[in-house]
């Protein structure tokens, strides 16, 4: 079995450096300046470390260097490698020139984002494909639930297959907190025992009351002297309405006592923040995936929840009937931290309503 890999190195750059996204040379810049670390490498040799365990006489088919050698061998691969020369940094081109380059193999395994996702729908490959989840944004349908499963799933890949969606956003829009999913088309991925995590749902459809009425019930438990690291999204953003701060919508507040400390701060600003004192992260759910953390707020990095007690979840009950008893997931990126945080969690369902529920690190989600 031949198994292509192409890793978008930059991907996933700015999101603990609370950016966004990481499309352009200037946002990388200021990511790197922000104290970023590329991880899309180390994710990329997860899964195909993953593959070979389960299948061994795989060979992995790669270009050169950060672009998929680096990765391949750093999981104990001895990659074939084809004719290639990316720039440095790589782009959007580079990508599908190397999708392109990449035909003869039986699947295409491919680490990044959506927009990594779009320039292989762009490239129009020749094989089936499946994304490893490395970026910022992993809203398209077409990528495994996690590194481990992507490696799974290639492994067990036998040629049957389907269709998922790629959907992308305008990072410059998605700054200033409008958000505007856009469908560009279908990948054909594998259909496996390993579930892909699915396109992302929106929210849109909660009644305003349901998510005021969470917001009353996470102001109410909230004590004197303790910071609390509010993550993205609309449910979140009300309880910074409900103390009479406007919040962000897509990005990480702070605040303690009713007063907001930061907001939109990056992984290094939180870090800040919180040393030497007790601190509660608050996330929601995404929606039809079912993560809470490592989809969009990473900038609450293993580093920061290192130093926070608890997590509280926030989601209404038609968000969490609509995962099917699936649990929720925690991809930090670290094993450890995922594993201290699994268990059941209370997720906050509206005013003086909770349920408890259970989250699993997205290692063990394989199969669904």
């Amino acid at each position: 079995m031949r198994v292509g890999l192409i890793v978008n190195p930059v991907a996933g750059l700015g999101g603990a450096a609370g950016l966004k996204g990481s499309d352009g040379v200037e946002v990388q810049r200021e990511a790197l300046a922000r104290g970023a670390t590329a991880r899309a490498g180390e994710r990329a040799a997860v899964a195909v470390r993953a593959l070979l365990a389960a299948r061994p006489d795989a060979v992995v088919v790669t270009v050169p260097g950060a672009m998929g050698e680096q990765a391949a061998r750093a999981a104990g691969a001895v990659p074939e490698l084809v004719a290639f020369a990316p720039g440095e940094p790589s782009s959007a081109a580079d990508t599908r020139a190397g999708v392109r380059a990449l035909a003869a193999v039986d699947l295409l395994l491919f680490a990044g984002g959506d927009g990594t996702a779009r320039a292989v729908l762009d490239a129009g490959p020749s094989a089936p494909v499946l994304g490893i989840p490395a970026g910022v944004k992993v809203y398209s349908g077409c990528f495994a639930v996690g590194p481990e499963a992507a490696g799974h799933a290639a492994a067990e890949f036998a040629g049957a297959t389907g269709e998922a969606e790629v959907v992308d956003l305008d990072e410059a829009a998605y700054r200033e907190g409008r958000v505007g999913p856009r469908l560009h088309g279908t990948l054909t991925v594998p259909t496996a025992r390993v579930r892909l995590s699915g396109r992302k749902t929106g929210s849109s459809t909660a009644a305003p009351e349901t998510v005021e009425g969470i917001a009353r019930e996470v102001v109410a438990g909230m004590r004197p002297g303790v910071r609390y690291l509010l993550g993205p999204g609309t449910t979140t953003r009300a309880v910074s309405r409900a103390l009479g701060a406007e919040g962000t919508l897509l990005g990480v507040d702070v605040v303690a006592d009713g007063v907001p400390l930061g907001t939109d701060l990056s992984e290094r600003a939180l870090l800040d923040l919180v040393a030497g004192h007790e601190t509660h992260p608050i996330v929601s759910v995404i929606g039809g995936q079912g993560f809470v953390l490592g989809r969009g707020n990473q900038q609450i990095s293993p580093r920061v929840l290192a130093r926070t007690q608890g997590l509280t979840v926030l989601a209404t009950r038609t968000k969490l009937a609509a995962l099917g008893g699936r649990p929720l997931l925690a991809d930090t990126g670290d094993p450890v931290i995922d594993a201290r945080l699994s268990g059941y969690v209370r997720v906050i369902t509206g005013h003086r309503e909770s349920v408890p529920y259970r989250i699993v690190p997205v290692g063990e989600e394989w199969s669904g």
